[in-house]
């Protein structure tokens, strides 16, 4: 006999896990939220819910409310959710638009919005939920809702927002590459954001350097243990592979430019991650 909550429940599943997906940024913290959205539902008393698409819709937005404030005191990469694909110049309309709603160029923007900011925001902007229902879940006016969404839409749009891969942003990772290989610490002072952030996957953990002071001096690219390099897209921001004299993948980096200057950079050099990755053949 079908179960008409549950029949419900599963018409609803893509739509939470796109609103858990852009308030997170992770498929897997996704996939967490809906499930025990699910739960939470099964121990309700669904006679006393109205309206059962908008119940969901405040549950997933409280629980992933939950998850952002924790994460100011514990940040995290999803790593295993790169995607890397091969940079044969403009990116195609249907990446672009894909890389603009959900990569990580627009969740390097999210992140910059504090997480009342984003839930106004995300539910608001790209799901149209009415600003009393978001209210009820911040536990603010109307009012005041409205004023954190209009705030976090201007952080958004503001002007020096990183964007996905142009050419303006593939010839400042040139630039890089260059000077990373030829050691010029000058150049790389001047291609890098005073305040860049590098995040870095490693076998012993996530290391994080900040400033380019810091950050200048680990990024050489040794051509005694690099074979080759290839431009790539990873989740659509500029990037590039690099591979051992053997032929395994060194590491992947992705870079995020900002007027000309590399604000943030992410690099995956754990052979284990690397390994999960659909990596590009060597050039």
């Amino acid at each position: 006999m079908s179960d008409p909550i549950a029949e419900v429940f599963e018409a609803q599943r893509d739509r939470l896990r796109a609103v858990a997906y852009r308030m997170l940024g992770s498929h897997a913290d996704a996939e967490d939220v809906v499930q025990e959205a699910w739960l939470r539902l099964t121990r309700q008393d669904t006679d006393t819910i109205h309206n059962l698409a908008g119940w969901l819709t405040t549950v997933v937005g409280r629980i992933s409310l939950d998850v952002l404030r924790s994460r100011q005191t514990h940040p995290q990469v999803s790593y295993d959710e790169l995607v890397v694909t091969v940079d044969d110049g403009p990116v195609p309309e249907e990446t672009a638009a894909l890389a603009d709603s959900v990569g990580l160029a627009l969740l390097v923007v999210l992140e910059s919005l504090g997480p009342s900011e984003r839930l106004a925001f995300v539910l608001h902007d790209l799901f149209a939920v009415p600003f009393d229902e978001i209210g009820q879940i911040l536990g603010k006016s109307t009012g005041a809702t409205k004023m954190l969404a209009s705030r976090a839409r201007r952080k958004v749009q503001a002007p020096g927002q990183p964007t996905t891969a142009g050419p303006q942003q593939r010839e400042v990772v040139r630039a890089f590459l260059a000077a990373a290989r030829d050691g010029d610490f000058e150049s790389l002072l001047q291609i890098l954001h005073p305040d860049v952030k590098l995040t870095i996957d490693t076998p012993g953990g996530e290391v994080i350097l900040l400033g380019a002071t810091k950050v200048a001096p680990n990024v050489r690219l040794s051509s005694g243990g690099v074979m080759g390099v290839r431009e790539v897209l990873v989740n659509g921001l500029p990037g590039i592979v690099a591979w051992r004299p053997d032929g395994t993948p060194l590491s992947v980096l992705a870079f995020t430019v900002v007027d000309n200057r590399i604000v943030r950079m992410l690099a995956v050099a754990n052979p284990a991650t690397l390994a999960k990755l659909d990596l590009p053949e060597p050039v």
